[in-house]
């Protein structure tokens, strides 16, 4: 398949499909008489595993990394299991931190009333004021 059909089936843009290539995420294609680019049916499965391991939050390099434990198949998966917990406490303290800054803001929106002089605005206050 043309990396068209490719970006189409794994639902990527073409540029992103060129960029993982650049990355050494996909291997490098090989290429038609015409020199352009045929993609297998392998090179769909792990454009797919990368989209989803993106889904997931897995960086870049994460994603590298376990394509690179994929790739060992005679391995045990403790190490796939390892990253994997090592995402879920990098989003566990993402998500403690957007509800601290929800609750924050929540808090300022509620202190105000939404009309008035500046100088009154509790979120502007909240904002200039040294911090604690």
């Amino acid at each position: 398949m043309n990396i068209g059909q490719l970006a189409r089936q794994a639902g990527v843009p073409i540029d992103t499909v060129r960029y993982y290539e650049r990355q050494h995420l996909l291997p490098t294609a090989q290429r038609s008489a015409g020199g352009y680019r045929v993609f297998n049916d392998t090179d769909l499965t792990r454009l797919r595993f990368i989209r989803r391991a993106k889904a997931l939050g897995f960086t870049l390099e994460e994603i590298g990394e376990l394509l690179a434990l994929s790739d060992q198949r005679g391995q045990d998966m403790a190490q796939v299991r390892e990253a994997a917990v090592l995402k879920l406490q990098d989003i566990e303290q993402r998500v403690a931190e957007l509800q601290r800054m929800h609750a924050a803001l929540k808090q300022l929106v509620d202190a105000c009333p939404g009309h008035g002089g500046l100088e009154q605005c509790p979120i502007l206050g909240a904002l200039t004021e040294p911090h604690r």
